[in-house]
């Protein structure tokens, strides 16, 4: 399933510099914040440039558009999501192995990609942009969903749930970190990880 990474910049698009301290990477992730805080349908290029301290103009020398600036970001996200399923494709172990490594990469990614998947998860569909990433992340959940049945199948995980709908309740409560969980740079997400395996293949109740 692999795809052509969206955050891929073509040579003629290299980091190129606004103003000192402005590359375009640093720029995509300060965007990224505003349309977190203000929604991306309510920010404007005027906004941006405010709360980057440069002109419209500078932003324009290193994208088109604002959508273009969305799609960079949700890329990021995306792509990072979609390469977790395509090594786990490559595994040779059974599939609630593969289903627990998609778990553990799924909190990582999330983390380490906080404010671009916080945009992903935000989404409304308003634009061509937006519908072509909401379909990107309605695979990996159909990806995930497959998972869980071939998990049951094998007879790794119960048969008596709906894989369609432990994938959604399952990404779901992946997802719901993005509203609680403070990254700390001097602890790594594998904790995190830690609980939602557990919650997820033994629940809450002691055996």
């Amino acid at each position: 399933m692999s795809h052509p990474p969206a955050s891929a910049l073509p040579d003629s698009a290299a980091p190129r510099r606004g103003r000192p301290g402005y590359d375009r990477e640093t720029l995509l992730g300060v965007c990224v914040e505003v349309f977190n805080v203000h929604g991306y349908d309510a920010t404007s290029m005027g906004t941006l440039s405010r709360h980057l301290g440069i002109s419209k103009s500078a932003i324009y020398h290193h994208v088109e558009s604002k959508e273009e600036i969305l799609e960079q970001a949700l890329g990021r996200a995306l792509d990072a999501l979609e390469e977790v399923l395509d090594s786990t494709e490559r595994m040779e172990v059974p599939a609630v192995e593969q289903l627990e490594h998609v778990i553990r990469g799924t909190v990582r990614v999330l983390v380490e990609q906080m404010p671009y998947v916080t945009l992903l998860l935000r989404l409304r569909g308003n634009s061509e942009v937006e519908t072509r990433a909401l379909e990107r992340r309605r695979s990996v959940t159909r990806q995930v969903g497959a998972l869980i049945e071939q998990a049951q199948a094998e007879g790794g995980l119960r048969d008596d749930i709906s894989g369609r709908s432990a994938s959604r309740l399952l990404l779901g409560m992946i997802n719901s970190i993005v509203d609680w969980y403070r990254p700390d740079p001097d602890r790594a997400s594998d904790a995190l990880a830690d609980t939602v395996v557990a919650l997820a293949f033994s629940g809450l109740r002691a055996p």
